[in-house]
């Protein structure tokens, strides 16, 4: 895997310690090119950034290094977690995004993305669980990296959680099933709504998740295989 270096100065200049990298966040850029990417990420004005950033190519480029924040998280939250930049490695895909033609991930791209999680998984002793994409941790923001990023094919490789389904039938009351989704979705890691009280945005959060778990069926309906699978997530 080869790797360059384009580095960027939107960073927190205080560094971290290797123990308090926790998390790998994956990005999809969501800009025209790979040249308009790196550029933007380069760009003072632009206070966004991210550690690497792997192309259509599969070509790696490092952004910022490892021990130091870069700000690609934003307003974030996951479990107890708050503002995941600071307990974060940012990885970002070049791909056009919803908004200007949302591709699929090339094989090289997701080949490099692989290796890279891998070596940063052992070298940082980040847990598989802590593999997530910017759509879990803000969901009422981001639909990144969609529904097109293979996150079972990742798991076969320890990066990411997946379920196992034994296809046995869970039948509840909707309202029911509906409450007993939410408190799944807060174990897991979740957050951004209320058990107990809906919430318009609760849509926003439902698609997230199966964007990432359901990704032919995001409709932002809980129905029985979306429940189904929160209901595994758990076990």
């Amino acid at each position: 895997m080869d790797k360059i270096f384009k580095i960027s100065p939107n960073y927190s200049k205080k560094p971290r310690k290797k123990r308090e990298i926790e998390f790998v966040i994956i990005h999809y850029t969501g800009m025209q090119s790979e040249i308009a990417s790196i550029k933007r990420l380069t760009d003072p004005r632009s206070k966004v950034s991210c550690h690497y950033l792997i192309g259509r190519t599969g070509k790696v480029v490092q952004i910022v290094s490892d021990l130091y924040t870069s700000w690609h998280a934003g307003k974030s939250k996951w479990k107890n977690f708050k503002n995941l930049n600071e307990k974060s490695i940012g990885i970002e895909l070049v791909n056009k995004g919803h908004g200007l033609g949302y591709q699929n991930f090339t094989k090289r791209q997701i080949r490099s993305l692989i290796l890279l999680s891998r070596k940063l998984k052992k070298k940082y002793k980040i847990k598989c669980i802590n593999f997530l994409g910017h759509s879990d941790i803000a969901p009422l923001r981001k639909i990144d990296p969609g529904e097109k990023f293979p996150w079972k094919e990742l798991s076969r490789f320890n990066l990411g959680k997946w379920y196992r389904d034994d296809k046995k039938k869970l039948k509840f009351d909707q309202k029911i099933m509906n409450k007993l989704f939410f408190k799944n979705l807060r174990k897991i890691g979740y957050r951004y709504f209320n058990i107990n009280r809906s919430n318009r945005s609760d849509i926003k959060i439902i698609k997230s998740f199966q964007r990432h778990y359901l990704p032919k069926n995001v409709t932002g309906k809980i129905d029985q295989k979306t429940y189904r699978i929160s209901h595994y997530l758990t076990l």
